[in-house]
């Protein structure tokens, strides 16, 4: 009897060999260097804003430029990018993202102008949007299904390990050379892996050979970077500004387009028949909160720690370093993969999300002037994010044809970047409305209300106000975060029992 599409489950990507690559485990380490690269450059270049500003004489427009090109252009691409390398080979494609990363960091630690610069951070957004799908996309091909869970779990600490360390290495390189340095880092990196990849990755890609979907590719490019752009300049903007209203706009559109033109041609870059499929589905939804909770709360932990416990730039991204070393600690020892192991899938990522959003609770109700709620919320984040994150990641890549293993590894990226966005988006809005009903209107931002205040007591009110607006923004991105663990588990369980059906 034929399944219809609803109920058809999707084939895990296999190993291409029962004991999986004999050199995996190296060639993993040599992804991993690549993709810690690619992650530092997310959060390397906040630090050195006062620095551009005096050295290459940037406005305020240009430093926003600087830090979303790279994200803009990675973000929109990352689909793109993910179809061109199951289409031309994975191999290729890791071989091209290194040698444009390496390329525009050079230019960008030797640029003299802004302009200059914002360029280069583009072009280091290509070769980002072709590292981060295609290191996925390897990794998969390389492992046997059963080694899948904690090679993902590695990958996903080393990219925790990149986000927290990126303004810790950034401060260091700014207190011994000049801002130039943050970038030029990157090149032995860039080389050093280039060679390995060269040296050790095996050629994959899809054996079909679908034709290329070249307005697929623009339709998704356009849509991405519009929605992208729309979440990042709301905050600052306004969310009903000329400029978020018009980018939201044509991202609706444009996207409403591709979903169309994907729906009705035979070789499509995104099969919309995966949205059938509840394990996919399950795991989207979750990742998008997953990733909403994380990306929103380390946003607004690094105003609670400057702002409300008093700490410097560099102390306070110190301690925030606990929640990076639990996920790390948590996966390079395997501790992760078997805990999913043992409570499956469905319940791992439940769990992993439940205990998150207890940490949120814990920083959002604990004393605000105390780092002992802090460290305990820091802790539960990350134990939960190494349980939930790896597991929402294999998720999606098993919902997903090996062939189409480029694309699963772009979808994940764009889970990861639009659920970020979004948090910091969102949480930031809660915060600031939480702060502007509690000081008087014209004090829209907390520097400019404590420049403002005439007494101490009056500076205390302000700080209260501001922690209040803190503890308001983590606690709704506690719901959020269990919410959608409770989303994902029901549909990835059902899946499950769909499947055994």
């Amino acid at each position: 009897m034929s399944t219809s599409p609803q109920e058809k489950p999707l084939t895990p990507a296999p190993a291409p060999a029962q004991d999986g690559h004999p050199q995996r485990w190296l060639i993993l380490g040599v992804l991993c260097i690549a993709v810690l690269t690619v992650v530092l450059d997310n959060t390397v270049l906040n630090v050195a804003i006062p620095s551009l500003t005096r050295e290459l004489d940037a406005g305020t427009s240009d430093i926003q430029w600087m830090i979303n090109a790279y994200s803009l252009v990675q973000s929109g691409l990352l689909l793109t990018a993910g179809s061109a390398a199951d289409r031309y080979g994975r191999k290729k494609m890791l071989v091209a993202g290194l040698a444009l990363f390496g390329v525009g960091s050079l230019v960008a630690g030797l640029a003299d102008s802004t302009g200059q610069l914002i360029a280069a951070r583009a072009g280091m957004g290509v070769g980002g949007a072709l590292l981060m799908t295609t290191v996925l996309a390897v990794a998969i091909q390389i492992f046997t299904p059963e080694e899948q869970p904690k090679a993902i779990g590695i990958w996903a600490a080393v990219n925790s390990l990149g986000f927290a360390a990126g303004p810790l290495l950034g401060g260091f390189m700014l207190d011994h050379f000049w801002w130039g340095a943050i970038f030029l880092i990157n090149l032995p990196v860039a080389v050093l892996a280039l060679v390995a990849v060269v040296a050790l990755v095996p050629e994959s890609k899809n054996p079909q050979g679908d034709r290329p979907d070249l307005l697929g590719a623009v339709l998704s490019t356009i849509g991405m970077a519009s929605l992208v752009f729309a979440i990042i300049s709301g905050p600052e903007h306004g969310w009903t500004s000329g400029r978020v209203l018009v980018t939201a706009t044509v991202a609706i559109v444009v996207l409403a387009v591709f979903a169309y033109w994907e729906s009705r041609i035979p070789y499509p870059m995104l099969d919309l028949h995966f949205f059938r499929n509840r394990q996919f589905t399950g795991a989207i939804a979750g990742g998008v909160l997953i990733t909403f909770g994380m990306g929103g709360s380390l946003f607004l932990l690094t105003q609670h720690m400057q702002f409300v416990l008093g700490y410097e730039p560099l102390e306070a991204g110190l301690r925030t370093a606990p929640l990076a070393l639990m996920i790390v600690a948590l996966n390079f020892t395997g501790v992760a993969a078997k805990c999913a192991a043992r409570l499956g899938t469905p319940l791992a990522i439940g769990l992993g999300m439940a205990v998150m959003a207890g940490g949120l609770a814990s920083i959002a109700l604990m004393p605000s002037g105390e780092y002992t709620g802090t460290l305990l919320g820091l802790v539960l984040i990350g134990a939960g994010a190494a349980v939930a994150s790896p597991a929402m990641s294999h998720a999606i890549m098993s919902a997903i044809p090996p062939e189409k293993a480029g694309v699963g590894g772009g979808i994940n990226g764009m889970v990861a970047e639009f659920g970020t966005g979004l948090g910091v988006a969102v949480l930031g809005a809660v915060l600031n409305a939480r702060f502007a009903a509690l000081i008087p209107v014209a004090a829209v931002s907390l520097p400019g209300a404590l420049a403002a205040a005439g007494s101490e007591g009056e500076r205390a009110r302000i700080t209260d106000a501001f922690a209040s607006g803190l503890e308001s923004s983590q606690l709704v991105g506690a719901v959020a975060v269990l919410a959608g663990g409770l989303v994902a588990a029901v549909l990835l369980r059902r899946a499950e029992r769909g499947e055994s059906a």
